[in-house]
């Protein structure tokens, strides 16, 4: 049951959302009608889960990669478009504010990983960090997960691209480095808007467009490829930044980029949706159009090879754009295969004597 829509400070969802496998939800109606029950409590509460696999095959012909891992479920940042809500129904929770104040730790998930590596069956290939919600959320910051597993795969020689808004992935440049001087690292910086009035409300708990440029640079001198991804493009708020955030990204010293279209696959439509009309009531029709008529007629268009372009008129104006732009500031710069010839298991003791 859908709360009154009403913007709370640092998060990007307005609303509860039903589960698509719950028969019954709860939530307030009209605030007005409570005059006893205490305010709804929106601190982001930590969860501790038992991870049985933390390695996740992924089947889509449209993703450069094949291997995923996320060390948490659910995401702080509160990015209201975040294809990735729909996950936590299958936690139990939902895709609106659950999504982004209920987030759900591995903390076992170093060990997990260790023993895939670990794995005779284990053939060595790039894994994407954080391909589904962001390691490098706030929580990361207290507990270290990703640092953990970044320091298995170092052990291991084992390839990872990582993708992150935030600015904390500068903590371990020193792991960093050193993969990236064997060639198993690279990194994703997602850089959405220059405009701040803009991001505050979209990616409500991320680090600014001024940190991630940051980033960039700091990587990038540290010898990390940065692939940068403008994702999503929404029309009406952010496409006309295309030339702007290309021109940043290449000046920071970015290799590479790349965009998505947004789309509201499932749950994330009413949650997209009520944000559209809170914040931005005097275009929220025209955003709505202009995706819709990008997908087909819907908000949300998954056939593989299209559903991250697009299709028609706008979107291939997006496109030139984008290309015009990318073959001018990148030119002469690409991103490197990740190399996967250096993987090694460590010895194991007296249990190899078993194998």
């Amino acid at each position: 049951m859908p709360i009154d829509g009403k913007a709370i400070k640092g998060r990007g969802a307005l609303t509860q959302v039903a589960n698509r496998f719950q028969q019954h939800s709860y939530g307030v109606v009209h605030w007005e009608g409570i005059d006893e029950l205490e305010e709804e409590d929106h601190r982001t509460r930590h969860i501790d889960v038992e991870a049985r696999s933390i390695v996740n095959k992924v089947d889509a012909p449209d993703l450069p990669f094949s291997w995923s891992m996320n060390p948490y479920q659910g995401c702080e940042h509160g990015c209201t478009y975040c294809y990735a809500r729909p996950t936590h129904e299958y936690w139990g929770y939902n895709a609106g504010l659950d999504f982004e104040r209920v987030v759900l730790v591995k903390r076992n998930a170093p060990q997990v990983l260790r023993a895939t590596l670990m794995n005779r069956k284990w053939e060595p290939a790039p894994i994407m960090f954080a391909g589904n919600t962001d390691c490098y959320q706030p929580v990361e910051r207290k507990e270290g997960i990703t640092r953990k597993m970044l320091e298995v795969c170092l052990e291991f020689r084992q390839p990872v691209a990582m993708i992150t808004k935030n600015a904390l992935i500068q903590r371990d440049l020193d792991l960093l480095a050193e993969m990236a001087g064997l060639g198993i690292v690279s990194a994703a910086i997602s850089l959405t808007t220059l405009n701040e009035d803009l991001r505050r409300v979209m990616e409500p708990r991320t680090s600014t467009a001024a940190n991630r440029l940051r980033t960039i640079e700091a990587l990038s001198k540290a010898g990390v490829p940065v692939h940068v991804m403008v994702a999503p493009i929404i029309p009406a708020l952010n496409e006309h930044e295309i030339p702007a955030l290309l021109e940043a990204a290449a000046d920071a010293g970015a290799s590479s980029a790349a965009y998505t279209i947004v789309r509201t696959n499932g749950a994330v439509k009413p949650v997209f949706d009520a944000w559209l009309h809170e914040h931005f009531p005097d275009r929220a029709a025209k955003v709505i159009a202009q995706v819709s008529a990008m997908h087909g007629g819907t908000m949300n268009d998954s056939t593989y090879g299209r559903r991250m372009k697009g299709q028609g008129a706008f979107a291939q104006m997006v496109k030139q754009l984008f290309s015009v732009t990318h073959r001018r500031v990148f030119a002469g710069r690409s991103m490197p295969l990740l190399r996967t010839d250096l993987f090694q298991r460590p010895p194991a003791g007296q249990l190899d004597l078993f194998d």
